[in-house]
């Protein structure tokens, strides 16, 4: 039986090669290609003709958006599901209109994302797909997590950010896990992506120096717009004192 075939256009590596394990392990379907680059992104749908498309909105190079548009404008049928963290419902309205039949939110499970896929493939004639999304009452660990690295500045495609991700989750499900960080909790984060726990170590650094170096620009900015307001008003101070003098 001939498999399906899946194209990842998403720039986070660890996640394209989780859901690329996901599929080969616990599935039909089979990964015909990934990239996080917009541009390429076109010329590899041309090559490999996937019967799915998983579309970040955010890609380098051309957007989500943009890529949508082109392949609408190549009036080839493609079943297409969107992903990202956006919320607003006028973008994800935008993103169905421009060929998306689906919209699923990050974070999300490689089952849940398979059973979206299997609506596709195997009911391609249900109408209830296109404007479906999923409905979560409340926000899980995850969502939490996705936004408070959102808020400092922690671009998830950076190694680690994952593995940041991995280890709040560990601690909350064992909180005594933090006074053993170097000893258990690196190399538990280690094992689950199956690398070493020196370089969990170095990529976290990394993540937090990211998230330092972007809020520092940030601080920069408004000491600068402080600064500039302050001389505005002393300048003002003293053109009308000297207005009054005269």
């Amino acid at each position: 039986m001939k498999k399906s075939r899946i194209l990842i256009l998403d720039g986070n590596e660890n996640f394209a090669n989780e859901l690329t394990r996901h599929f080969c392990e616990h599935t039909d379907y089979e990964v015909c290609g990934i990239s996080g680059d917009g541009t390429s992104a076109l010329d590899l749908v041309q090559t490999t003709k996937p019967d799915v498309i998983i579309l970040n909105l955010v890609l380098k190079g051309l957007d989500g958006f943009a890529v949508l548009d082109k392949l609408k404008e190549s009036n080839c049928a493609f079943n297409i599901i969107a992903i990202g963290n956006i919320t607003e419902e006028n973008l994800i309205a935008s993103a169905i209109e421009r060929g998306a039949s689906y919209y699923l939110m990050k974070p999300f499970t490689p089952a849940t994302l398979t059973a979206r896929i299997d609506d596709l493939v195997k009911n391609p004639n249900n109408s209830a797909i296109p404007l479906y999304r999923e409905k979560k009452s409340g926000s899980t660990l995850e969502e939490r997590i996705s936004h408070i690295f959102i808020s400092i500045g922690i671009p998830p495609n950076i190694k680690g950010y994952n593995f940041l991700r991995e280890g709040i989750k560990y601690a909350v499900e064992d909180p005594s896990i933090i006074n053993k960080i170097t000893k258990e909790l690196y190399p538990k984060i280690a094992e689950r992506f199956d690398t070493s726990p020196s370089k969990v170590e170095r990529a976290i650094r990394h993540s937090i120096e990211v998230a330092w170096n972007r809020g520092k620009n940030r601080r920069d900015q408004r000491h600068i717009r402080r600064t500039r307001v302050y001389r505005n008003r002393k300048a003002d101070q003293q053109r009308i004192y000297r207005s009054g003098r005269r």
